[in-house]
C-alpha cells in the first residue's frame, strides 16, 4: 500500500477501458473516503471497471473496524470474527476478473461454535445432520425443528436476496416487480426470538439460535423477525476464518484494488466534502490539500461523517442534531489478549450467555446499566491459525455486549471493573482459571474507545440499528439523498451492517455510479 507521502495526488494515464466523459480523454475520478471493507470492495470493482479510484484512509492501515491491531508480535482483529456467506466477497472478486482464493487462505471451521448456557456446552457444526444429533443430546425430540427452520428460512432468503442487493429509492422501490414479492416474507410486527420460537418451541433451543441478532448490536426481542435468517446463513453455508485474522479480508481488496488501477492514499485523514451547491465535487486532507472528483463514495461512519465531514449548515435530512436522535446499536467492551500459552481445549469460537440472558439483554438494550452478570464471547482462533501470535503463545479476542455512549457510564472509571468482571466470568464459566498469570500483552477497547479512536459515533459498534423505522428506504440511502455525486457504503447505509451486508453496499453504489457514468460490468447471480 502507498501513503500520502510516497503517492501524491495525481492521477496516472488511463487504462484502456477506462470510464471517460464525451469530451475529455481521462477517466472518470471517484474518491472514497474510508478504507473499512466497503470502501475498499468499491476501489476494487470500480477500478476494475475503468475508473480513476483514489482511496483515503486515516489510518496507517486499511480496515476500519474491520482492521488489525499488532503488538509484540501478537495480532488481533478489531472487529468482525465471523466469515459468513463467503460466496459475496467471492463474488466482488470474480465480478472484477479476480479470485478469492489467490489473496486469502480460507478455513471452514467446523465445529462452527460453541455456545455455553447453564452449565451446558452446544456445538454447532458445518452439517447440520451433526447439529441435529446435538440437539436431541441436549433437546430430546426437537431435532425436526432444524429441518423446518432450514426450509423456511432458504426459501425466505432467496425472496429477500433481491431486497439486499438493489437499492432504494422510496417507498415505492418496496413495490416494485423485483421486490414486491420480499414483503410477505418480512415477518413485520415479529422479532427473531419470536420467530424462531416457531421452530423451536423449547425457549432455551430458540436461544440458542437467536445471539446472531448480536452481529446487527440488537436484541433477539426486538430484532425484525426477518433477521432470523442469519442463523440460517451459517447453519447453510458455513462459518469461515481467514489465515492472518478477518482484517487481512480488506487488505487483499485492497491489493486487488491497486493492481487494477486503484490509489490508495495511507496516514491521510479527511477534513470534509467539497460542495459546489448541493453537489460534492471533492474534498480535502485534514492538511489543506484538496481532490476534485467526479463522485464520492462515503465509508466513513455515517453519524461521525455527517457531525464531522460535511461543512456546517450544509445538511437538511441529516443535520447533527437529527442524526444524534437516531436509533444505534449496543457497544461493546473488548480485551486483546496475547497469552504466553495456548488453551487447545477452548473452541476456535465460545459463546457464553448470562446465566440471566433476558436481564442481560435487558441491561444492555432498555435500562443502559452496566451488567454484573455477563454475555460474552471469545475467539481463541490460534487453534487454527498460528501466524496471530509467536510460537507456543496464543491471540485470545474477549467481546462483552454493553450499551452504547448514551448510557451513563463513566467508562474511565468503570474500565478495571469490567476487565476484572469479564475475568472472573472467564474463570467461572469457561473453566480457565490462569488466565490473568498468563497476560503477555493487553489492549482493552470500551464504548470510548471506539469513539475517540475509531470515528465511531457512540460507540455504536454496530452502527445504526436495525429497527424497522431504519431499515430499506428508511435508512440512508446509498445513492445519498443530500447531496448529488456522493455515495454511501458500509453498515450504516442499505442494506445494513455485517460484512456480508456491506460487500453488498459496495456493489449496489458501485453499480449505481457505473450506471450513471456507463461503464459496462457483468452482473453474477448468487446460487442458494
Amino acid at each position: 500500500m502507498h501513503t500520502a507521502a510516497q503517492m501524491p495526488l495525481e492521477t496516472t494515464s488511463p487504462p484502456r477501458s477506462a470510464v471517460t466523459s464525451k469530451n475529455e480523454s481521462s477517466p472518470r475520478k471517484i474518491i472514497i473516503v474510508g478504507g473499512g471493507p466497503g470502501g475498499v470492495a468499491s476501489a476494487l470493482l470500480l477500478a476494475s471497471r475503468g475508473f480513476d479510484v483514489h482511496l483515503f484512509e486515516k489510518h496507517k492501515r486499511l480496515g476500519g473496524r474491520t482492521g488489525a491491531l499488532e503488538i509484540d508480535g501478537f495480532k488481533f482483529d478489531l472487529g468482525p470474527t465471523f466469515l459468513m456467506m463467503k460466496s459475496l466477497l467471492d463474488r466482488i472478486f470474480e465480478e472484477s476478473g479476480k479470485k478469492s482464493e489467490d489473496y486469502l487462505d480460507f478455513v471452514r471451521l467446523d465445529p462452527m461454535y460453541e455456545l455455553r448456557f447453564r452449565d451446558e456446552r452446544f456445538r454447532a457444526f458445518a452439517d447440520p445432520e451433526d447439529t441435529k444429533v446435538e440437539i436431541e443430546r441436549l433437546f430430546p425430540g426437537q431435532s425436526g425443528g432444524l429441518t423446518k427452520f432450514l426450509k423456511r428460512e432458504k426459501a425466505r432468503l432467496k425472496k429477500l436476496l433481491p431486497a439486499l442487493q438493489r437499492p432504494f429509492s422510496g417507498v415505492r422501490s418496496m413495490l416494485s416487480p423485483s421486490l414486491l414479492p420480499a414483503l410477505p416474507h418480512l415477518s413485520l410486527g415479529s422479532t427473531v426470538f419470536g420467530e424462531l420460537s416457531k421452530y423451536f418451541p423449547n425457549k432455551e433451543l430458540a436461544l440458542l439460535f437467536s445471539f446472531q441478532s448480536k452481529y446487527l448490536g440488537m436484541s433477539a426481542w426486538s430484532c425484525p423477525g426477518a433477521f432470523s435468517m442469519l442463523s440460517y446463513m451459517e447453519h447453510e453455508h458455513g462459518i469461515y476464518h481467514t489465515q492472518g485474522g478477518l482484517a487481512e479480508i480488506p487488505v487483499a481488496l485492497g491489493k486487488a484494488a491497486e493492481e487494477c488501477g486503484a490509489k490508495i492514499h495511507l496516514n491521510t485523514p479527511i477534513k470534509e466534502l467539497i460542495l459546489d451547491g448541493r453537489n460534492v465535487v471533492g474534498i480535502e486532507t485534514a492538511d489543506g490539500e484538496k481532490f476534485m472528483g467526479d463522485s464520492v463514495i462515503m465509508n466513513a461512519d455515517f453519524a461521525h461523517a455527517m457531525t464531522n465531514l460535511v461543512p456546517e449548515g450544509k445538511l437538511k435530512k441529516y443535520t447533527p442534531k437529527k442524526v444524534d436522535g437516531m436509533k444505534y446499536s449496543c457497544s461493546t467492551f473488548m480485551m486483546h489478549l496475547g497469552l504466553k500459552k495456548l488453551y487447545t481445549d477452548l473452541p476456535h469460537h465460545s459463546i457464553v450467555f448470562a446465566k440471566d440472558y433476558k436481564k442481560n439483554v435487558d441491561e444492555i438494550f432498555t435500562s443502559f446499566k452496566e451488567s454484573d452478570d455477563l454475555s460474552f464471547y471469545v475467539r481463541n482462533a490460534s487453534i487454527t491459525d498460528p501466524t496471530l501470535a509467536p510460537e507456543g503463545k496464543s491471540s485470545l479476542y474477549v467481546l462483552v455486549p454493553t450499551p452504547n455512549l448514551d448510557a451513563d457510564i463513566d467508562w474511565e472509571a468503570k474500565q478495571k471493573t469490567y476487565r476484572d468482571r469479564t475475568i472472573a466470568a472467564i474463570a467461572d464459566r469457561l473453566g480457565i482459571d490462569d488466565l490473568e498469570e498468563n497476560i503477555e500483552v493487553e489492549k482493552i477497547y470500551t464504548p470510548l474507545t471506539w469513539e475517540k479512536e475509531l470515528d465511531v459515533h457512540k460507540g455504536a459498534t454496530f452502527n445504526l440499528s436495525h429497527c424497522l423505522s431504519q431499515m430499506a428506504f428508511l435508512r440512508p440511502q446509498n445513492k445519498f439523498e443530500e447531496f448529488k455525486n456522493c455515495y454511501l457504503v458500509g453498515g450504516g447505509t442499505h442494506p445494513g451492517s455485517g460484512l456480508p451486508t456491506i460487500f453488498e453496499s459496495a456493489r449496489i453504489s458501485s453499480n449505481l455510479i457505473s450506471d450513471r457514468f456507463g461503464a459496462s460490468y457483468e452482473r453474477t447471480e448468487i446460487a442458494l
